[in-house]
């Protein structure tokens, strides 16, 4: 598998985690969602918020634009069931990016600032990768928060995944 293969998987992968686990936080009363329970971003919504800007931020570096921020907290969306049509939305729409991607983009660097101006290069297909990650980091707080509240986190794991949901020839492809 290529390097643009893997990014297509794990776009893929990236909406998958986000549906399975949405279908767990759908479960939360409104006083379990917006507790703070000590993540990085208080709550689970805001924790999820989080995830909405940067994946907004990040994609707009991608694509050599500015997405500004007041801060990494900044509450995009206050409404819950807004907030889940919008990440959704969002992480399906990686797809579509990744497969529009140029080899060289893949294979070339990018020049980007962060949130406090900051100049750095770094290689692009990394960065795409990094979004994904991000998001594996805060699904996992998310599935503490959820048994804390008494649910089941959801099962997100790369490996289930790929059994379920990806043909055995395009792992080999």
């Amino acid at each position: 598998m290529d390097l643009h293969q893997h990014l297509r998987l794990m776009a893929d992968y990236h909406r998958w985690a986000f549906e399975r686990l949405y279908a767990e936080v759908d479960g939360l009363d409104e006083e379990s969602y917006r507790r703070d329970v000590g993540l990085f971003f208080r709550s689970v919504h805001g924790t999820l918020n989080h995830l909405l800007l940067v994946e907004h931020l990040w994609q707009a570096r991608l694509r050599g634009t500015v997405f500004p921020v007041s801060g990494l907290d900044q509450e995009l969306e206050p409404d819950r069931a807004q907030l889940k049509a919008r990440l959704l939305a969002f992480a399906a729409g990686w797809r579509p990016f990744v497969d529009a991607l140029t080899p060289a983009q893949v294979a070339g660097d990018l020049d980007y600032r962060n949130t406090a101006g900051q100049p750095f290069t770094l290689p692009y297909a990394s960065l795409v990768l990094h979004v994904f990650n991000h998001a594996t980091h805060h699904r996992g707080q998310i599935s503490t928060a959820l048994t804390q509240h008494g649910a089941k986190a959801p099962v997100m794991d790369l490996p289930y995944f790929l059994l379920k949901e990806v043909p055995r020839a395009a792992l080999h492809g």
